[in-house]
């Protein structure tokens, strides 16, 4: 009876254990600066909270359509055709370029934080579209993403962007549990929850933070857009 219970204890704590990994893997790729943040932030401190939300969902919803067509194969054969990751990057490109020209117009007319009075949010279609244009997007999920239901070891924070090298080895997990996938995507949920909750309160509490945001938000697409062109233009050439 010990036994037993000792076991059904280290199970349970196990199966913990993997969901928090999985949730701390999932925030740690979501909360990054990077064209997708710029339009949740954008959005949430111009049109609150539920528009900075979609944003976000529209984001993980790509995230959830690259796992299952990774899972089929589709996009390992989409992958395959050379001129494929060139013309999305210029494709992305041109997407964010044209939505910094967007977050340039809205913050010129946003004059403080506000829950209304601002077009119709537009935030999941393009964070959706950026997505799917993302070849780095793609590329996670024929490599890293789609290692999460194989057997072996993943390190966690060796996959994030800018502090990979330097947290590389803190936080290495099984996988091959559909259990640390859950977690993973239970993790982005957080961070669509909370940054633009975050920003919302800050909004509210400075006024001139919503049109600050959406420069910076314009400033960031911009960049970002000016990148996969140039990546884009040189794996054409």
């Amino acid at each position: 009876m010990f036994f037993t219970a000792w076991h059904r204890l280290e199970t349970v704590l196990t199966t913990l254990v993997t969901l928090l990994a999985g949730a701390v893997f999932g925030l740690a790729l979501a909360a990054p600066p990077g064209p997708m943040n710029a339009i949740i932030a954008e959005e949430s401190v111009l049109r609150g909270w539920t528009a900075g939300f979609r944003a976000g969902l529209g984001a993980m919803t790509a995230d959830v359509l690259f796992f299952v067509l990774t899972l089929g194969g589709v996009v390992a054969i989409v992958d395959g055709v050379p001129t494929v990751r060139p013309v999305l990057y210029l494709v992305g490109g041109l997407l964010m370029c044209y939505f910094a020209v967007g977050a340039i117009e809205e913050a010129r007319n946003a004059a403080s934080f506000t829950d209304g009075g601002q077009p119709a949010s537009t935030g999941f279609r393009k964070t959706f579209a950026l997505s799917l244009t993302n070849p780095y997007q793609i590329g996670f999920w024929l490599t890293v993403g789609v290692g999460l239901l194989e057997a072996g070891r993943l390190d966690v924070f060796a996959h994030v962007p800018a502090v990979g090298d330097l947290l590389a080895g803190t936080l290495v997990v099984q996988t091959g549990s559909a259990t640390l996938l859950v977690g993973f995507f239970a993790g982005i949920a957080i961070w669509i929850v909370v940054y633009p909750a975050a920003l919302v309160s800050a909004g509210r509490r400075v006024d001139a933070l919503a049109p600050v945001v959406a420069a910076l938000s314009a400033a960031v697409l911009a960049g970002f857009g000016a990148l996969f062109l140039a990546m884009g233009a040189v794996r054409l050439l």
